[in-house]
Order: structure tokens, then sequence, then C-alpha cells
């Protein structure tokens, strides 16, 4: 299934680390006080917190209730919550590092993180120096989602002069893995939990965390030999 791809492309928040659910908790609240604080939502941090999750919970998006209902833009919410985002709260993976360099093909990484916001979490747990020039946000691409359309994707991989069938692409969320499958990728499925998303056809395979999904990508050296 792998061993024959040229690369792979990571997904940042909760794939490269684990976002424990006392952290997400902390990022409702965020993006709660930079729609509140930042963009002038007219109601308490703590009201908002709470529309905050039921909007992810519909929406696999905090800010869309937001975008509907009070005319937010996209990018003014992502730039206010990416600055406030709470980066020294990450526990990085110690191993992920020498672990990743192990993995016999080119790696970058592709995320809804802004540009900024990412290098700071990169530096934080140790991967900047890795993916240096190797990271992307959606940003770049004029867009704030990775689930709303496949054409991103198709762009990411003209980016990278690569075809999608060439790429595996590691998310923790099958609604981005469903447009990336459909571009030709091989995509990949981090959880934590309990698999939830056995019966979605567009995922090949599925790791309970991160570093079971390297094992598997370092073992096509292992084939490769």
């Amino acid at each position: 299934m792998f061993c024959d791809k040229k690369a792979v492309i990571w997904d940042l928040d909760n794939t490269l680390y684990r976002i424990t659910p006392e952290f997400a908790d902390k990022l409702d609240e965020v993006m709660a006080e930079a729609l509140v604080e930042d963009l002038g939502v007219d109601m308490s941090v703590e009201e908002c917190k709470k529309l905050v999750k039921e909007s992810y919970k519909i929406y696999r998006d905090g800010g869309e209730y937001f975008y509907q209902n009070y005319n937010v833009s996209p990018e003014a919410l992502s730039t206010a919550y990416h600055l406030r985002k709470p980066v020294d709260m990450i526990e990085p993976y110690d191993s992920l590092p020498d672990l990743l360099k192990q993995i016999p093909f080119a790696q970058y990484i592709f995320t809804t993180s802004t540009r900024e916001c990412s290098e700071r979490i990169l530096k934080h747990i140790g991967l900047y120096d890795m993916f240096q020039n190797r990271f992307y946000s959606v940003e770049d691409f004029g867009v704030y989602k990775k689930n709303e359309s496949a054409d991103v994707y198709r762009q990411f991989c003209e980016k990278i002069n690569l075809a999608p069938a060439d790429c595996i692409f590691v998310d923790d969320s099958y609604s981005n893995l469903e447009f990336a499958k459909q571009t030709g990728m091989t995509t990949v499925r981090i959880f934590y939990q309990n698999n939830s998303s056995k019966d979605k056809t567009y995922i090949d395979a599925a790791y309970k965390g991160v570093e079971e999904c390297v094992k598997a990508l370092i073992n096509c050296r292992k084939q490769q030999a």
C-alpha cells in the first residue's frame, strides 16, 4: 500500500502532536476569546465557547456557526485565533523526530494552522529544522479549511511537483481525508481512542497514534532493501 509512494504529507495539529481533551477545551476558549475580544462578537466568552463547541460537533469547524450567523470572516478568525494559540501547552512526542528521519520518503506538512503559528509549533515540538521549507498552510492557497473541496489538495500536489497517486496523506480528521482521497492520494487516519471511521471507504489505513503510523512507514525501508 505504501512502499511504491514518493511522499508523506502530514497534517500537523492532532497528528504530529496530540490535542488532549484538556488542550482541546483550552483551544475552544481561545477561539471564543478571539471572536469576542478581537472580532467583536456580542456575547460573553463563556456563551461563545459553548457555541464554538456546538459548531465543531455540527460542522467539524468551531468557527462555522459564526461565519454563517455573525458575518465573521474566516480569514480574520484564523489570524486572531492562531495568534492566541497557546503553543507552550503542547506536549511533544520526544521520540518522534528520530523516528520520522527513518521514513524512506520525502515528507511535507499541510495544515490549517497559519504559517506563523505552524512555525511556532514546529519549533516547540522539535521538528522545525526537518520541515523548514516543507510545511504549508491552507492560507498559502487562499483558503482556510481542508474539508470543503479537493481542489486545495490538487494545488498542494502541484506545489510539491508530485502526482496525488504518489502521495500518502495522514490526518486525524476523516472529513479532510475524504477530499484528499478524491484526488487519488493514499489516505491514513490517526486516532487516539477507538477508530470511529472504520466504515469510511475513502480511508485506506488507520493507526492508533502517530508513532504506530510512522513504524508502518519505516517498514517500507526494509521491504525496499
